[in-house]
């Protein structure tokens, strides 16, 4: 993980600005940009927070070392 990254986000639910460090976030890759998003626990409120993530989004916290988990469809 790069040290010292952070990265400002907008809390969805206190509407809070909070700069939190790469370790916080967690990204998951979804078959489709509308299911691929990134998530992090606001420190201002404690409510978890789940954001669509775009191409920009990803690339910068893949590059920051953000821990990503890949989504895989379920059939049936």
């Amino acid at each position: 993980m790069t040290e010292g990254t952070r990265f400002k986000v907008y809390c969805s639910q206190c509407r809070e600005k909070v700069e939190l460090p790469a370790p916080e976030f967690r990204l998951a890759l979804g078959a489709s940009r509308e299911r691929t998003f990134y998530s992090f626990i606001c420190p201002a409120c404690g409510a978890s927070v789940r954001k669509i993530a775009g191409e920009r989004i990803v690339a910068a916290l893949t590059a920051a070392g953000v821990h990503t988990m890949r989504l895989l469809p379920v059939d049936g």
